[in-house]
């Protein structure tokens, strides 16, 4: 068997930084090596405003993921959202210079580099041309044209556009934190990859990932990505909702909605109380739950009714664009309470939590199988097609220490083999110690090792200038 080819994927996202490393394994699913994650302190609504913040953020992962897996990360493929991102639908066309020749892979990228440089607005720059379906000569619904005799190649396109400055930026932060950018995902494509079965995207479905800062989503129907659209709403602007509803600091309003946050307030009772610490030898103070989940489900289905807007943008109403697999959730958000069913109440399609397990193999552990983690997987998974080596294992180095004393009998200048894969570490100490000065050798076993920390010998210092005090 080959190498195996290290993947990392990269998910900066408003509330967390995840880097993760991972492999397929010999039967095709993705093992989990090492997982980093962090605060994310200077990315807002997906698009980063503090630079070094970002860069700390993404060192403090990357090293937890590092010290995790023993590998050393070299390149990661980002994923990138924010209410920058939006998509257009464009056709395109070229015509092949010899109809007889077979269309081949370069006559595809030759198309898709034609659309590349599409006109976009100022400041903006193309993030992803993806195909939809073909025409050659007239002949529609192709999908997959090589191997095909044509003269005319068509081509209608999702193409995914962002502003340049905020690609920009993501790529500062990565550059600077160490590490090479060896490509940039669309987040919910990541996400896609990672929970939906390709039968669900034959069949027509819509995947909603709730994120911190932003709600993305991704509509596939015949195998094919139809549209996309990123709405700067997600699970902060919840929290900042329960902040300002109760009169509570960010941190109780975050641990309110996790613990007992619900989407649907007729779940709870009206004497369903909790009470929150005061600040400062201040009283408690009490919350109804029924109160809180109000405030939860009018945000949530704001949120929602925004996304349904967007599936109806999309012509989900025409029998032929039909989703017939309704709705798939993921991201933090979806783990909120009775979530899956508010979204069913509002849009009426069948909504089921998309969790990433399905690719993953099946020793991974459940916190890396929850629907926070869906894009990460994703972007490993998009780092493996790329097959690039984005990690290298880290050699374990032994160290030998070698005590040397300035004015010390040769006998005492002890010499250790240095053995391959061992680093010989010299210690010259300027002082000899007692035993030597009164011509004491203390013999010792091979087997033992010299080894005196800085400390070690500062302490000794001290005991000897006790013992000559006395």
């Amino acid at each position: 068997m080959g190498k195996d080819n290290i993947a990392v994927g990269l998910d900066i996202g408003t509330t967390k930084i995840v880097a993760m490393i991972g492999k397929k394994n010999e039967y095709g699913k993705l093992e989990i090596l090492g997982i980093g994650k962090s605060k994310s302190l200077g990315v807002a609504r997906g698009v980063v405003n503090n630079i070094t913040q970002t860069i700390q953020s993404i060192q403090q992962a990357i090293l937890e993921a590092e010290n995790n897996s023993g590998y050393k990360i070299k390149d990661v493929v980002v994923g990138i959202a924010g209410q920058h991102i939006r998509s257009i639908q464009h056709t395109d066309y070229i015509s092949r210079s010899n109809p007889e020749e077979v269309i081949g892979e370069n006559d595809i990228q030759l198309l898709i580099d034609q659309v590349n440089k599409l006109a976009m607005l100022p400041g903006e720059e193309i993030i992803h041309v993806l195909p939809q379906e073909f025409k050659i000569d007239g002949q529609s619904e192709i999908k997959e044209p090589i191997g095909m005799y044509g003269g005319r190649l068509e081509s209608s396109f999702h193409v995914v556009v962002g502003q340049a400055s905020s690609i920009r930026n993501v790529g500062r932060c990565i550059q600077s934190s160490g590490i090479e950018l060896s490509g940039l995902t669309l987040e919910p494509l990541a996400s896609a990859d990672a929970v939906l079965s390709q039968e669900e995207k034959e069949a027509g479905v819509a995947l909603i990932d709730i994120g911190g800062g932003t709600t993305d989503l991704a509509i596939f129907k015949d195998g094919i990505i139809r549209h996309t659209a990123v709405i700067p709403f997600g699970g902060n602007v919840i929290t900042e909702d329960i902040k300002e509803g109760c009169s509570i600091i960010e941190k109780q309003a975050e641990l309110l909605k996790i613990k007992f946050g619900s989407a649907w307030p007729g779940e709870n009772k009206d004497n369903e109380i909790v009470s929150i610490p005061g600040l400062r030898g201040r009283e408690p103070k009490e919350i109804s739950l029924k109160n809180l989940s109000k405030i939860i489900h009018a945000r949530v289905v704001e949120i929602i009714e925004q996304v349904f807007t967007e599936i109806k943008a999309y012509g989900h109403e025409d029998p032929r664009k039909k989703l017939i697999a309704g709705i798939v959730l993921t991201g933090g958000g979806a783990q909120l309470k009775h979530v899956k069913q508010l979204v069913e109440y509002i849009t009426g399609m069948d909504t089921r939590i998309g969790y990433p397990n399905e690719h993953l193999a099946g020793n991974s552990s459940e916190e890396i199988s929850s629907p926070l983690f869906a894009t990460a997987v994703g972007l490993v998974m998009n780092s493996i097609e790329n097959s690039t080596q984005s990690a290298v294992q880290m050699q374990v180095v032994n160290e030998k220490t070698k005590v040397v004393y300035r004015n010390a009998p040769p006998v005492q200048q002890q010499r250790y083999e240095v053995e391959e894969n061992y680093v010989e570490r010299v210690e010259i100490i300027e002082e000899t110690p007692r035993e030597i000065r009164n011509n004491v050798v203390k013999e010792e076993s091979t087997e033992t090792k010299i080894r005196r920390s800085f400390f070690d010998r500062y302490v000794d210092k001290i005991k000897d200038f006790l013992d000559n005090a006395e």
